[in-house]
C-alpha cells in the first residue's frame, strides 16, 4: 500500500518575509502585466504584512480590501495606489 504524504497547500506569504523578497515578487507580478495576477500578488503581499494594518495605512475598511483583493476582485486605480502606497512600494512606468 502506498505511503499517504501530508502535504499542505503551497502560500507565497510564508516567502514574503522580507522588503527586498516583497519588492522583487511584486516587480515580476507588475512586468507580466497580468491584472488577475497582479491582484493575485497584492493580496498575498497584504496577507503576509497583515490586513488590519494595510486598513490603517490606506484608510479603507477591510472589508473594502478583501473584495478588492481577494477573488474577482477588481480595484479602482485610487485603492490600487493606496495599497502601493500602504506597502512601500512604487510603481513607475519604463518605456
Amino acid at each position: 500500500m502506498a505511503e499517504q504524504l501530508d502535504l499542505k497547500p503551497w502560500d507565497a506569504t510564508e516567502f514574503l518575509d522580507s522588503e527586498e523578497m516583497i519588492s522583487e515578487y511584486l516587480a515580476v507580478a507588475f512586468e507580466e502585466g497580468d491584472a488577475e495576477e497582479i491582484r493575485i500578488a497584492l493580496n498575498n503581499v497584504a496577507r503576509a504584512r497583515g490586513m488590519s494594518d494595510l486598513q490603517k495605512e490606506t484608510g479603507l475598511s477591510r472589508s473594502a480590501l478583501y473584495k478588492a483583493l481577494g477573488e474577482g476582485g477588481n480595484p479602482t486605480l485610487d485603492t490600487l495606489l493606496a495599497i502601493v502606497k500602504a506597502l512601500g512600494v512604487k510603481m513607475s512606468v519604463v518605456g
